[in-house]
Order: C-alpha cells, then structure tokens, then sequence
C-alpha cells in the first residue's frame, strides 16, 4: 500500500478534518475552567517554589500539558460541539490521562471496543458516524477502514508524531529497515510501524546493543548462524514487519521513535547504529547503510530537562503525576529513581488517603499501598507531571499533600 499516497488523498476528503469548527473561544473558556489551577499559576509565579508549613513543594519548570495534548483536546471538544446529536466514536485514548478521558466519556464520546484478543471491534461504528483519531494517532489500515465506512473523521494527532511517520516514509522510499525506539504495543509505534516498510521496534539501549552484536558478530558455521537468527525472531517475536529477516534487513537502517521515550537513550542508540555500520562497511559508507532524522519532541526533552534540573535539589521525595499507561510520564519516574529519591508515580488525588497512605505505582511493578509515606517534621517535595496532566489534577494533590501534613502537625501539636 503506497501510504503517502493514501495520506494524500485523505486529506482531501470532505469528510476528513485536522482543524476546529470555529468554537474555540467556547471551548478555550471551558478547558481553562476544567483544568487550569490559580494555585499552580501562584506556584509558577514564585518561582516554582511555594512552603507552607513544614512542606516545600519544588515543581519542575517544565510540566504537565503540552500544545500536542492541547490542541487534540480541543478538538475533540470543538467535534462534540460541531455534532452534538451524531455518535462520536475515539479509537483509543484521546492521551493517557483517566480524568480527561472520563470528561469525554460524559459528552458521549464512545471509545471502540477491545476484543479479548486485544483487537479493536471497529463493526460497532456505522457510516455518517463522527470518529476521534487521539493524539497518538491511528494505524493506517484503521483511517483506511473508517474512510471505507464513510465516517466524519476528526484527526488530533500531534504533529511531532505526523513528523516520525514521515521519517519513516523516507526510510521506506530510501529502502532502509525503519528502527523504531518505542513499546511495541504503544498506540504510538502501532500507528507509525503502519506507515513504515521493514521495521524492528527496540525497547532500549539493551535491546539495540544485542542488535548492534548480531549485525557486527555473526557465527562462524551455518548452524551457528542459524541458532543466532532463530533466537534473535524469538527476541524479536511481536516486534518487527511480517517477513522480517535479520540476515538481510539489517544492512541498512534508519532511526525512529515513539515521541516520549528518553530523549538520551534514543540519541544514544543512533549513535549506536551509526558506529555499528561503520565498523561494519568503514567510513565511506555510513550514508548508504544509515539513516537518521531528529524526531524527538520538544515537550518530551523539556519536562526531562526539567526533572534532570529538579533532582538536583535537596529532596525528600518525588510525586510523578500522570496516566498509570503513559510512557513519558513512567520516563520521568525513571530519572527519579535514578537519582535515588523515593518515587510515587499516582494518577489522581483520589490515590491519597484515607489518612497518610498512597496508592502508587512502582517502576515496572503492580499498584501498592505504601503507608505514612510523608514523614513528619520538614519536608521537601518535588513534584512533576506527565504531559497529558492537567494542572487542576497536580493542584488537587499539592493540596492534599498540605492538608496531610497539616493535620499531622496538628495531633502532634495537641499532644
């Protein structure tokens, strides 16, 4: 499928919409009222700084929404108002964040369903149906079917996911195997491994450094050769192009990436690759065996740039705020972690409590219950959100995070 040919053609459809309907000074009063925070706004204003008792919150200078996140709701907001009596169907997401996701789900905006088997049940919606593409984006083969069906389609991808997709496309025309540094099963990867031609998708450093050792050590027999393929495809399994053969599709190799992964980790396996193929066909020919664009998104860098700064200060401890399912949000409890600050990565404030427990989620772990974990007597707190966070959600907990520690002060006080 020639799938800038079919973007094209999209794009011109009646039915096919990336822009508002002209409800945006309603929609942008409704937002602010829905997510925006006075408090965060004084805490901005002070220097990202604010101490009320015993408690300093230290914010990060970069958080929470970004323009992609934005506008995506914005437009799914301007499409409800645009249709007010048609079904409005999402297919997925519109970004990992329960409480947004649950304010679309109160204007009637149905997410398609799962199957057991995890593929999406696309027979619920009918034609004349109005349909959500999220910021992440959507798979080819599913804009094409919702075009088939003659749906209203309003598409809010971000534009720094629509640059990763064109990267991908040059990889294609160029005849190089797209390495994409993502999660496979990511919304994200799943949309911009549809407009790719030959693709593997690496999780990290780790995985891309075995890859670097297969290209650069092969085995020296046949049966060697062939054990190394067949456990590299079972690595691999659910994570390359049908037909994928690393004998041939790893001799030229573009770089890739789901936008809120580590922007150091996907620099660093660039640079991998590109010594990889250097050591592998010399100097003279990096440019024909590597390919390689800047598709890390500025809003990802900056609340990275913005931890790194953070964990610097003298801390006690880390509140991450953000969807339990989003990848940039888990990125940013990582260099917490990193820096051996206790960490608790919640969602909402209804994660607090009752008294002075939190229910968080670990690094690659299951929600648990941790108790008493604000300790008495001073205490400082950097706090930092996930781009699909709205600042009323942070607002809600920096709160909660007083109250706790003021009733705390209080019993000792009475005592």
């Amino acid at each position: 499928m020639d799938t800038k040919a079919f973007k094209r053609t999209l794009h011109k459809s009646e039915q096919y919409h990336r822009k508002g309907f002209g409800h945006e000074e309603e929609v942008t009063n409704l937002l602010q009222s829905e997510y925006n925070s006075q408090l965060i706004q004084q805490i901005r204003n002070n220097g990202y700084r604010l101490e009320q008792g015993d408690v300093t919150i230290h914010l990060a200078e970069a958080f929470g929404f970004c323009w992609g996140v934005e506008r995506a709701i914005a437009l799914a907001y301007e499409t409800r108002r645009q249709f007010p009596q048609e079904r409005i169907w999402i297919t997925n997401e519109i970004i990992h964040n329960p409480s947004v996701n649950k304010n679309l789900r109160d204007m009637k905006v149905e997410f398609i369903p799962v199957q057991p088997d995890g593929q999406k049940d696309f027979t619920v919606v009918a034609k004349n149906d109005v349909v959500i593409l999220p910021a992440f984006g959507a798979s080819v083969q599913e804009m094409q079917l919702l075009n088939d069906k003659g749906c209203t389609i309003m598409d809010t991808t971000c534009p720094w996911v629509s640059k990763v997709w064109n990267s991908v496309e040059k990889h294609k025309k160029g005849s190089y195997t797209s390495i994409i540094h993502g999660k496979y099963k990511h919304e994200e990867t799943v949309a911009t491994s549809s407009f790719a031609g030959t693709y593997l998708v690496l999780l990290n450093l780790e995985e891309a450094e075995y890859v670097a050792d297969y290209i650069l050590n092969p085995g020296e027999t046949p049966s060697e050769r062939e054990q190394q393929r067949a456990d590299f495809m079972a690595k691999f399994a659910n994570a390359h192009s049908p037909g994928f053969d690393p004998e041939t599709d790893l001799e030229r190799v573009g770089i890739a990436n789901q936008t809120t992964m580590l922007k150091g980790e996907t620099e660093q396996i660039g640079k991998l690759f590109e010594r990889t193929v250097m050591r592998k066909y010399g100097p003279a020919k990096v440019n024909e065996h590597f390919l390689s664009f800047n598709t890390i998104c500025d809003a990802t860098q900056e609340r990275q740039d913005a931890i790194f700064q953070l964990v610097d200060e003298p801390l006690d401890l880390m509140v991450v705020i953000g969807g339990f399912n989003s990848s940039n949000t888990t990125h940013l409890q990582e260099i917490s972690i990193d820096k051996n600050i206790p960490s608790y990565h919640i969602d909402s404030v209804e994660r607090i409590g009752p008294g002075n427990q939190v229910e968080h989620k670990p690094l690659n772990a299951d929600l648990t219950v941790t108790e008493n974990w604000l300790p008495k007597g001073p205490l400082a707190i950097g706090i930092t959100s996930g781009a699909s966070t709205p600042d009323k959600v942070v607002s809600d907990i920096v709160e909660k995070i007083f109250a706790i520690k003021s009733a705390s002060v209080e019993v000792v006080g009475v005592g």
